[in-house]
């Protein structure tokens, strides 16, 4: 299977703080990549750089075999990049379907037509369906990590960027959330995952990359990475620190 998404030697810095430090990896079309590291590992600063956020100090993105290192984050969108955020941000005083048909209409680039008949596909898959005309700001945290989800879906994605769904949620409700993300999967969206939920990465992922002080400390299995001296040392310390 060929790579959907290429990163090479990126860089970025935010004066004497390095935050990402010649970080190289690839993506499979089709898989789910997950990422682990301790706070300030340079996760989400990683994800801001994939989505154009944020400018890299060094270093190449290519997605699809395409150079978007410059592109800007409306481009990337419009080529098939998606991402939701760990806070998730839905229009409040916009109902459930509002916010899907907005995600369709601006986030997408589809017509009218085409974006209804998507939003209506996507109540299906995120579980929403008797809550659409509902308030987005009266959502439970469940529902609106689903309506977080489902507006990523809405903008046709190639690939995601999930920034901890599964955050904050019970251990039932984040089971529900990556039966979402199974259902994304299959759908054949290619999905970059972050999350501190260790039993979410070990069950939802194809590989996993673990990351610390912005740079790459190993990839492969998951159960192999979480058994790596790497990881291990990274979160429980070396003897020497103790």
């Amino acid at each position: 299977m060929s790579n959907i998404l290429t990163v090479n030697k990126l860089q970025k810095s935010f004066g004497k703080l390095i935050a990402v430090y010649d970080l190289s990896f690839q993506v499979k079309g089709g898989e789910i990549l997950g990422i682990i590291g301790p706070n300030g590992a340079g996760k989400t600063t990683l994800f801001n750089l994939l989505m154009g956020n944020l400018k890299p100090d060094q270093g190449e993105i290519f997605f699809q075999g395409k150079d978007i290192t410059h592109e800007s984050p409306a481009n990337r969108s419009h080529l098939g990049l998606g991402r939701t955020f760990q806070i998730p941000r839905p229009f409040d005083k916009m109902t459930v379907f509002e916010n899907l048909l907005a995600a369709a209409l601006h986030g997408g680039g589809k017509n009218r037509d085409s974006a209804y008949e998507d939003v209506h596909n996507i109540f299906g898959l995120i579980g929403l369906s008797s809550q659409q005309d509902r308030l987005a700001g009266g959502l439970s945290l469940l529902d609106r990590k689903r309506l977080e989800l489902g507006r990523a879906l809405a903008t046709d994605p190639r690939l995601i960027l999930l920034d901890e769904v599964a955050g904050g949620l019970t251990e039932l409700e984040a089971a529900l959330v990556l039966e979402i993300v199974t259902a994304m999967q299959k759908r054949g969206i290619t999905i970059i995952w972050i999350e501190h939920l260790m039993a979410m990465m070990s069950e939802g992922v194809d590989r996993l990359l673990a990351i610390a002080g912005g740079r790459h400390l190993i990839c492969g299995d998951p159960k192999d990475v979480m058994d790596s001296k790497e990881v291990l040392e990274c979160y429980m310390g070396t003897e020497e620190e103790e």
